[in-house]
């Protein structure tokens, strides 16, 4: 499902570059649950940010199902996000005027569905996160929890082949965490959904049945947590 040949990123300003990888190859296949661990500055976040088409490599290449992601155009780029890849954020990014239900239909909107699908669609997200009852408020009437979890029905409603998760519960208290992994690992069980996310914390990345450790831009360790 994601292949990486390779790859490394450098960013430069003016006469300073840094390198936030250097030379990392790994494939993840359809279904697993991976999780990314290591230190701050360690290049996690470049790491799947590469993956989720938000960056590009500076050398080697990467492949997301098949297909070679280096010279396709920003709205090509776009539509593999759009269709493939669902991301869950640690501040949860949501809409603060807009109820839950409308904040997860809005993947839906910007893919172009019809007003009627996009509300079935959305409802059935939040039912699979088990947040129906919660539909209509807005995020200041909600825990940190609940935000997690329109956050991720927001990830699902495309259907999405990938779940890419950025420090999923890093805000939230330690049995909230465990609820937040527990739905995701319950997901990736059902759905089949691949499941990559990053975290600091030992104990979360015991949920995924793979962990991958980067220092200082390169894989270290690959095996289990």
């Amino acid at each position: 499902m994601i292949r990486l040949d390779n790859v490394s990123k450098t960013y430069r300003s003016g006469v300073v570059s840094v390198d936030a990888l250097r030379g990392v190859t790994l494939s993840i296949e359809r279904g697993e649950i991976v999780a990314i661990i290591g230190p701050s500055g360690s290049g996690k976040s470049t790491l799947l940010n590469i993956v989720g088409c938000l960056d590009s490599p500076t050398e080697g290449t990467y492949t997301l199902d098949g297909t070679a992601t280096a010279g396709l155009a920003d709205d090509a780029l776009a539509a593999v996000r759009n269709k493939k890849i669902g991301f869950v954020f640690q501040d949860f990014n949501l809409l603060p005027r807009y109820n839950a239900l409308k904040n997860v239909m809005m993947p839906l909107h910007y893919a172009g569905i019809p007003g009627d699908e996009r509300k079935r669609r959305a409802e059935k997200s939040l039912e699979m996160v088990r947040l129906t009852p919660r539909a209509r408020h807005l995020p200041s009437e909600l825990s940190g929890g609940e935000k997690q979890r329109v956050a991720i029905a927001r990830a699902l409603v495309n259907e999405p082949s990938i779940i890419l998760a950025d420090e999923p519960t890093g805000n939230l208290d330690s049995a909230t965490g465990a609820e937040i992994m527990r739905i995701l690992t319950d997901l990736n069980r059902e759905l089949k959904t691949t499941v990559v996310l990053i975290t600091h914390d030992p104990e979360i990345a015991r949920y995924a049945a793979r962990a991958i450790e980067i220092r200082d831009g390169r894989i270290v360790k690959d095996g289990k947590p």
